[in-house]
């Protein structure tokens, strides 16, 4: 497969993701200690992909910054927004560089997969619709949009965001499509644009709209819980206990995989690393610490006895002696968390805030 461009929408935060990181795009986020673009970009390299047209706006210049022209034997070419397009606009936007050619990728920037790139484009030319939806199976398709497929793969019904009990299916749409250029018709000029809800739904009803049902690894982290669960499968993939250049590891740690730490990282005597744990570079862990199916983010702090479990620790962060901190929790970049404060479930504090007082209900700290 050759000459096959992709358009990754870098989009911006998800709503429960917003509060973290005041640096970076999320397309930067970590997981599993690399930035989640690098993940997606490597997966369309494997899988045929030569240039990638990245549409951007939040944050663009921390992306242009990250990736310049190329990385991964791709070329790179940035569509700027001016505003949020949505997830159809970008692709109006970027149609002097999709149109002239074959079939090519659209991908939403917050989804990690390890989906079969080649196989999805072969399923799409042989079955020779306008549009092919990559689906994939999930218990409550209700934050997705699902569909209903005939015995040839044909999309009958796309419903969005349907109401629990009221999806056609469980298969939902993946963030990934392959498209013929003539979509790009369909789609309004000038403003911002759902493809979901203005451009599939016509395709359905001409009959050429397809599903391509994927198996293996998908996940959108929108939200901690599946930010984290992603960290969790691909540290997994990657497979027992990883240091890098220059940490220090005190000899009465223990690091349980799967786990990755960083360069230049400290851990303190006693304290207990893992499962499912990403340390990010140069980050100071105390004495006594705990802290498992969790990432934390580059420069953060971590004071002795502290406990840290099912949660999000933004960089440059400080959590000071004895803190706890609990699951699906965030603490944003610069945020400093005074001695003994507990930070109970579904907590999210801003970036810079310093906070004093223990929180025992779910909130956010602006």
């Amino acid at each position: 497969m050759k000459e096959l461009k992709a358009l990754v929408l870098a989009g911006g935060f998800g709503t429960r993701l917003r509060p973290l990181s005041c640096t970076r795009p999320k397309m930067l986020f970590p997981v599993a200690n690399q930035p989640l673009l690098d993940w997606t970009l490597k997966n369309l390299s494997e899988g045929g992909v030569d240039t990638v047209i990245l549409a951007v706006n939040y944050m663009a210049e921390a992306l242009v910054r990250y990736l310049g022209p190329t990385k991964f034997d791709l070329g790179i070419i940035y569509s700027r927004e001016e505003r949020p397009l949505g997830t159809g606009g970008p692709i109006k936007k970027a149609a002097d560089l999709l149109q002239n050619g074959g079939p090519f990728l659209v991908l939403n920037g917050d989804v990690i997969s390890d989906i079969d790139y080649r196989r999805l484009v072969e399923f799409h030319r042989r079955k020779g619709g306008l549009a092919t939806i990559a689906l994939f199976q999930v218990p409550d398709p209700s934050r997705y949009g699902a569909v209903e497929l005939d015995g040839e793969g044909r999309i009958l019904r796309f419903v969005e965001k349907p109401e629990p009990g009221r999806a056609p299916s469980n298969l939902v749409n993946a963030g990934i499509y392959v498209l013929d250029p003539k979509v790009i018709d369909y789609i309004p000029e000038g403003r911002s644009v759902s493809t979901e809800n203005e451009v599939f739904p016509v395709l359905a009803k001409e009959g050429a709209l397809y599903g391509y049902e994927a198996r293996g690894l998908w996940m959108d982290i929108g939200v901690p819980e599946d930010y984290l669960r992603a960290n969790g499968l691909l540290l997994a993939k990657l497979d027992g206990v990883q240091v890098g250049e220059k940490s220090k590891v005190d000899s009465s740690a223990e690091v349980l995989p799967p786990s990755s730490i960083g360069a230049g990282v400290e851990v303190g005597a006693n304290s207990v690393i893992g499962p499912n744990t990403s340390i990010a570079d140069h980050v100071h862990i105390g004495r006594g610490c705990r802290i498992e199916n969790s990432i934390i983010f580059p420069g953060a702090t971590i004071g002795d006895y502290t406990s840290v479990r099912n949660a999000i620790i933004g960089e440059n962060a400080t959590l000071e002696r004895w803190v706890k901190v609990e699951s699906g929790s965030l603490i944003g970049d610069y945020a400093v968390i005074a001695d003994g404060v507990t930070i109970t479930q579904g907590v999210s504090i801003c970036p810079s805030k310093r906070v004093e007082e223990s929180i025992l209900e779910p909130r956010q700290v602006m």
